[in-house]
């Protein structure tokens, strides 16, 4: 068995075999912050998910998976329809990366991870050798793509760390945050920079690019996603990502948008 429902218990480190695999769609799903023995590889072909490990959030889009190393304590939120696969490996006999990465899934690696996700969970050791050899070799040439936002950690910003993984989190304005938790804009700019290595500002359009990212991911229109994010117009908004990404929010979601199979 490797479908899973919303209501199925599922541990991957109470299996023997060395990969184990999973798939599932699930329509809101929130996995607490849990940690796993064996490293995983996690992957939406459908939908967006937020990953969220201690200091850090990120934005998991279609074509994009992320791998977890083992003891790597982590939570993944998905909000809206995912289709999600899920690899798990003994890292006693593969050596993945030691740091979590995110990388680019071609159409290959897409085929191996949808093959390897639906493996019977007692799929004999010897017939999954060559499958599992050419999915390290493309997992290892793999571009790789990190779209990531470090958190603040001072004391003062305890309550904005916690709604910032709230869904209807909208990053205020400085001077907004300053009021808020009755601090200067000097101040929060400080301690952003001290936290994160960024002024407030950068982060505060870091955290409009992921949640651009997450909301045309789930479907919503450039419109719409002009006006949550609370640009002044549809084509600064365009401008504003097609600098950060490179591509049109159009171009990028076409690319992003492909079909599972």
């Amino acid at each position: 068995m490797a479908i899973i429902s919303q209501n199925t218990v599922f541990n991957a480190d109470t299996f023997t075999a060395s990969v184990i695999g999973i798939a599932a769609d699930v329509g809101q799903h929130d996995s607490g912050t849990h940690q796993h023995h064996k490293g995983q590889l996690l992957y939406a072909p459908q939908g967006c998910m937020t990953f969220s490990m201690e200091d850090t959030i990120c934005i998991l889009p279609p074509t994009k998976a992320v791998w977890i190393p083992p003891q790597t304590p982590h939570r993944a939120v998905m909000i809206n329809v995912v289709a999600y696969r899920s690899l798990y490996f003994d890292c006693t006999i593969f050596k993945g990366p030691e740091t979590v990465t995110m990388i680019e899934v071609n159409d290959l690696l897409k085929a191996l991870i949808d093959r390897m996700a639906f493996w019977p969970w007692d799929k004999a050791e010897d017939e999954i050798t060559k499958t599992v050899a050419l999915f390290w070799e493309e997992f290892s040439i793999a571009k790789r793509n990190f779209y990531q936002l470090p958190l603040p950690t001072d004391p003062r910003l305890k309550l904005f760390r916690t709604q910032v993984m709230q869904d209807d989190f909208l990053a205020p304005t400085a001077a907004a945050l300053a009021k808020s938790i009755e601090l200067s804009t000097k101040t929060i700019t400080r301690l952003f920079k001290a936290d994160t290595g960024m002024s407030y500002q950068d982060w505060r359009q870091q955290w409009r690019l992921l949640k651009a990212i997450e909301l045309l991911s789930a479907g919503r229109l450039v419109a719409d996603v002009s006006v949550c994010l609370e640009f002044s117009s549809d084509s600064a908004f365009i401008a504003f990502f097609k600098k950060q990404v490179g591509q049109t929010p159009l171009s990028f979601m076409k690319r992003e948008a492909k079909p599972v199979n």
